[in-house]
Formats: structure tokens, C-alpha cells, sequence
């Protein structure tokens, strides 16, 4: 094999790896509620106006593809 061969091959391995190094994820998502409840307690600290608070969600449904993240 000639370097104009190899040398295409290992550029396209390395983008490679880099991409699928890059999937992973570092912390567990945020809700909306969890991000609501954030963004008051942030508004607070900073003596800004208050959002107005956030419901619980009612239940946690579980979606087809969340095996994947868990």
C-alpha cells in the first residue's frame, strides 16, 4: 500500500474516534421542572423577580428510547 492510501484511511479513523468520543454524556439530563426550579433559585439568589413556580410533574413516564441514556 502506498501513503496515498494509508493516509486518507487514518485521517477518516481518527475524525472517527473523535466523533464517538464526543457522544457521550457528561451528567444526567435536566427536566423542565428541574431547570424551572433552578432558574428560581438562581432568580432569587440574585434578589431578581421571581418566575412563578413550577408544578411537579404528576409521574415520570418512561419513553421507548431512555434504555439507551440510562
Amino acid at each position: 500500500m502506498s501513503f496515498r492510501k494509508i493516509a486518507p484511511m487514518l485521517v477518516l479513523c481518527a475524525v472517527g474516534l473523535s466523533l464517538l468520543a464526543g457522544c457521550g454524556r457528561r451528567t444526567p439530563p435536566i427536566t423542565p421542572y428541574e431547570a424551572a426550579v433552578q432558574e428560581r433559585r438562581e432568580a432569587q439568589e440574585a434578589g431578581e423577580a421571581l418566575p412563578p413556580e413550577p408544578a411537579p410533574p404528576e409521574k415520570d413516564r418512561r419513553f421507548l428510547l431512555d434504555p439507551l441514556i440510562d
